[in-house]
């Protein structure tokens, strides 16, 4: 699969990319993460040559919790599981980056307070890992005991995402709430495709793992967290959108923070106008823009 991943699209660079693409067959679409806005795409079938071919996923799952009360009504109970996750994830998050800021700010001998740090950063990485855990556990939990596929309404879907997507030459998949996303790629078990477009959440949920960050709030910042594992199609990066507008980027103490829970993964940073082309195994071009284990942001190369 070739893959493309994009900067934030408010002065859109895609029309290059399906250019340098020569794409003949029609191009599926995923705006899902626009939610109710899902059909207002016409600026971006113009940008693929008026041969784009919504999938539609956010309209087929309601139309699933619509025709199906009784897993719709298991569905509202999963998320309410999931947002008990979250909760008692932030609680224990913020009680170990509180000890690891401490143990940074710590003004003794050098070594000892690096091996402190390596022991605090390792602290909460364990609690990325275990949040992460749990809320795969209670996916395969949720899929065990209701089995979407077999429901006769997400069948009918997949089916027709199935045909849509397998004749298309590739899939882009835009921005919006990646929660959404996840869910209803997944829900449709849209097929990995012969090259993907994407960027901001769309890329973010076509990786290993899902980083919510923004140090730029309106009261205080905020801690950055793992909200799930994502499609795993894009490898070995944890995507940053949108990064200097949502991230001190400027402070290499916190950017190293964001390194360390990432590894061996690489914070890869998405500005406007940024276009990487991963190699036919996945691996990022030398002139992405990742932050490094100082804090600072440099190229791969």
């Amino acid at each position: 699969m070739r893959a493309f991943v994009l900067g934030p699209q408010r002065r859109p660079t895609l029309g290059p990319v399906v250019g340098a693409l020569d794409l003949a067959a029609p191009v599926s679409t995923v705006t899902a993460g626009w939610e109710e806005r899902e059909p207002d795409d016409t600026e971006l079938d113009a940008l693929l040559g008026g041969r784009s071919r919504n999938l539609r996923l956010h309209a087929r799952w309601q139309d699933v919790l619509a025709r199906d009360p009784a897993y719709a009504d298991a569905e509202r109970q999963y998320r309410a599981a999931l947002r008990e996750h979250r909760a008692l994830y932030q609680l224990r998050l913020d009680a170990a980056l509180r000890g690891l800021r401490e143990v940074t700010r710590y003004d003794g001998d050098d070594a000892v307070r690096s091996a402190a740090r390596t022991d605090a950063e390792a602290v909460v990485r364990l609690v990325d890992e275990q949040h992460l855990a749990r809320v795969r556990e209670a996916r395969a939990s949720f899929e065990d005991t209701w089995r979407p596929g077999e429901r006769d309404a997400v069948a009918e879907h997949r089916s027709a995402v199935s045909h849509l997507a397998g004749s298309a030459s590739a899939l882009v998949v835009t921005g919006g709430n990646v929660e959404v996303l996840l869910h209803v790629l997944r829900l449709f078990a849209v097929p990995a495709p012969p090259a993907v477009i994407a960027w901001s959440a769309g890329a973010m949920a076509l990786t290993e793992r899902v980083l919510l960050f923004h140090d730029r709030t309106p009261y205080s910042p905020s801690d950055a967290e793992f909200l799930d594992s994502g499609v795993g199609w894009l490898r070995g990066c944890v995507l940053l959108p949108h990064a200097r507008r949502r991230l001190r980027t400027d402070d290499p103490v916190r950017m190293a923070e964001l390194a360390a829970r990432a590894a061996p993964a690489r914070c890869v940073v998405l500005d406007d106008g940024v276009r990487l082309d991963l190699g036919s195994h996945g691996e990022l071009p030398p002139d992405a823009r990742v932050v490094a284990g100082d804090g600072h942001i440099g190229e791969v190369a």
